[in-house]
């Protein structure tokens, strides 16, 4: 059996890796500033993370959500206090798209309704509603088409107010991105979350904070959408949740009444997931890991504005963005072969950065310095 061939692959196996540092194969190091796709968070193989999973696999390492699994409790306590959403509700679940599905499954059990705004350029995931709710037609198949979904342009508060005048009373959700990754790390103005926040309280919609990517303290915050100073009525997470385990989940306001089979899932909320999503937690309060990316993320910022031939520098926090003119296409791919440091992209020719939120400011110049060079050629 071949492998089913859905990922254009660079040619390099890693078989270590240890907080922003991976090796591959032939012994070369690299500086890791894409974290798998904003996945680690914490950076590799961290020794509590390690130990607390080890721990964990030798007492129990899955049974069902048919029985009580004290774990889950300890990780919706930890969260609520990290997160500051201390009378929120927690659903598990095993993935970004999936914590999506869920938030807008649970949006419509609650006002009944059918109709969801997304924005052009959002990435939401790849599964049925996810997908159709994504701005991406080449991937929505046929069997995922829906005319429930409804796509306003991002950051255009006059075109949202007409739509909620023209469609409010059927309206389910407004589902965002505080920051667009796949779009090309466009970060909500406060004034539109503000305005998202609002509407929907006018028509009874529902508010969800897609937070797969640009939260879990990234940006500095602990959910970007934060900065607006309003609260969404569902926050989704996954990515940096379990530093490379599986697990995501909704954080759901007390708004919400649940019922038995509402929602379920086979694996979410599993004892080993429950171990990598309390050790994020516990390293990020333990090492300050929200200001370090604030930090950090404010000081690459603002070094990479400085360097000549770069179009656009943008983002928040350990969640950057720069646009590069096309002349400079292969910009990342160097950075990778010849100055071996992964970076993720974005169409058409934005280079991301989304590494571990425990970077130093000596990894920082690192690669401020070898993308000097890069970009000169």
């Amino acid at each position: 059996m071949n492998l089913f061939d859905v990922y254009p692959l660079n040619d390099i196996e890693i078989v270590k890796a240890s907080g922003s540092t991976v090796w591959d194969e032939k012994g070369q190091e690299y500086l890791d500033l894409y974290g798998g796709h904003a996945v680690i968070s914490i950076g590799h193989t961290h020794p509590h993370y390690v130990k607390r999973l080890t721990e964990q696999l030798a007492k129990v390492g899955f049974y069902s959500n048919s029985v009580k699994i004290p774990l889950q409790v300890q990780l919706s306590e930890k969260l609520g206090q990290v997160s500051g959403k201390t009378d929120y509700q927690l659903f598990l679940c095993n993935s970004g798209a999936e914590a999506n599905e869920n938030a807008l499954k649970l949006a419509s059990f609650y006002n009944g309704r059918k109709k969801i705004v997304a924005f052009k350029g959002a990435f939401h995931g790849r599964t049925s509603l996810a997908v159709s709710a994504t701005d991406n037609p080449k991937i929505i198949a046929p069997v995922n088409e829906t005319t429930n979904i409804d796509f306003l342009p991002f950051n255009d508060e006059e075109a949202l107010k007409e739509y909620f005048n023209q469609n409010g009373q059927d309206v389910a959700a407004v589902i965002i991105e505080g920051i667009q990754g796949v779009g090309g790390i466009q970060e909500a103005s406060k004034s539109f979350l503000q305005l998202i926040r609002s509407l929907c309280d006018q028509y009874n919609a529902v508010y969800i904070a897609d937070s797969v990517q640009c939260g879990y303290g990234r940006t500095g915050l602990f959910y970007s959408h934060d900065y607006a100073g309003v609260q969404a009525d569902i926050y989704t997470m996954a990515k940096g949740m379990g530093n490379g385990f599986p697990v995501a989940g909704i954080s759901i306001a007390p708004k919400f009444k649940p019922w038995h089979g509402m929602l379920g899932t086979t694996f979410g909320g599993n004892h080993l997931a429950c171990a990598a999503a309390l050790s994020v937690l516990e390293i990020m309060e333990q090492d300050n890991l929200m200001e370090n990316a604030a930090e950090i993320g404010e000081y690459l910022i603002q070094e990479l504005r400085k360097i000549e031939g770069v179009k656009e520098v943008r983002g928040r926090g350990l969640m950057i963005g720069i646009d590069l003119p096309a002349e400079l296409s292969q910009v990342k791919k160097n950075l990778l072969f010849q100055h071996h440091i992964f970076t993720g992209e974005a169409k058409p020719n934005v280079i991301r950065l989304l590494p571990a939120l425990n970077l130093s400011k000596a990894q920082a110049d690192q690669f401020l310095d070898k993308f000097k060079i890069a970009i000169k050629g």
